[in-house]
Parts: C-alpha cells; structure tokens; sequence
C-alpha cells in the first residue's frame, strides 16, 4: 500500500487511483490466503485493528467493527488522537461524534487523561489536572465509500450505525508535539491496559469474514 496514493485518492475522490475499496480487498486478500504474516489487535475501543503500515509518522490500518467478535470498550469512548486521520467506510454504517470540550467554570464534567503508549502495546492512562466540561454534538453518519477527517486534538467517539458490522480504512498522520488523550471521570484513578493480540487462527477469521461482507463475492 502506499500512503501517498491512498492519501490522494481519499482526497479527490474517484478522479485518482488506486480505489481505496480495491487496495482494502487486496491486503485483506493476502491476510486471508497467508500471503501477508499479521496478526489482528484487540482495540480498547472495542473493534479490531488490522495494521497495514508503519512508515515513519504514516500508518494505514483496517478497523474491523462486528458484533461477532468486537467488544464493549475498556476505556472512555470520549478521545483525541495525536494524529490527523482519514477514514474511509468500506462497508456498514459509522457514526463519527463530536464531542466539544470547554473550560469548565464551577460545573466541570470531565478529567483529561493522558494516553502514553509503550512498548509492548501497553498504555498508560495518566489523570492531568485540567478538568473540563464535555458536550456531544450531532453524530455525522458515513456510509460505504464515503470518508471523513479529523484533525490532531479534535475530541470524538466513532460507533457503528445501528448493530450491523462495518469496516472503515484508516490513515494516520502523526503530528508532532501532539499527545493522546481521553476523557475520563473526574475522580478516576492512573492505569493501564494493554492490547492484546489475536492468534493466527483468529485472525484470519476475522479476515474472511470481513472480506465475505463486501458486495458481491470474493473468493479467498
């Protein structure tokens, strides 16, 4: 895959190659048929992460949403990234929520919570003194083949349209002096949590499931 391309074609939309669908099909493919060594990660979000490159401050992934095998998160669905994204749905339905985050006054609602990851897929979740009030705005819903953008710093959560499955083809740019963050209970405690990998068998499962939800048939 390459990043560039791909950055391009979110951008401008059908008028440049290569097609993000096709470019998810194809790596998806040689996950499946062992083409591709990769193991699948168990997101604190609930969904599952297929990481398809790792270049520098540039990542690609697919996130994998399903009832089957996706879970309740195990942090504050309430985040900022310390990277710009575009997210591009290759299927289901995703509901991107703002979430507008402001100085407090006497009536704060939430802590902000440093996110530090570390080797190992181990995060530690680190209370900041700043408390600050936290107010959802109206979700925009994405549907297949339609993209949308965040920038470093911006709060929102992302849940799926309804119960079906989705799947969305994500890339990432990290910007520099950035931190991540979450909102969490003003009281609530330092941890950490860490994520866990599937093994083998389980994610190509997950992968020739994901790839049997795509219009039409692919043959894996």
């Amino acid at each position: 895959m390459d990043y560039d391309e791909l950055e391009m074609a979110l951008t401008h939309g059908d008028t440049v190659s290569p097609d993000p669908r096709g470019s998810a099909v194809r790596a998806l493919t040689e996950v499946a048929t062992g083409v591709r060594a990769l193991r699948a990660v168990r997101h604190p979000l609930g969904f599952l992460c297929l990481p398809l490159l790792r270049e520098g401050p540039r990542g690609i992934c697919v996130h994998l949403f399903d009832p089957e095998y996706t879970a309740e998160p195990d942090t504050a669905p309430w985040h900022a990234h310390s990277w710009e994204l575009r997210s591009h749905v290759l299927y289901g339905r995703v509901a991107n929520l703002p979430v507008r985050v402001s100085g407090t006054g006497d009536e704060p609602t939430h802590r902000i919570f440093e996110v530090r990851s570390g080797p190992g897929g181990v995060d530690e979740i680190v209370p900041t003194p700043v408390l600050v009030r936290g107010e959802p705005g109206h979700a925009h819903i994405s549907g297949p083949g339609e993209t949308y953008t965040l920038t470093a710093g911006e709060f929102h959560a992302t849940s799926t349209e309804g119960t079906g499955p989705a799947a969305t083809l994500v890339l990432g740019r990290s910007m520099p002096g950035r931190t991540d963050l979450s909102l969490g209970p003003l009281d609530g405690p330092a941890r950490t949590m860490t994520r866990r990998l599937c093994d083998e068998e389980q994610t190509l499962r997950t992968v020739r499931t994901a790839l049997g939800r795509f219009d039409g048939h692919v043959d894996v």
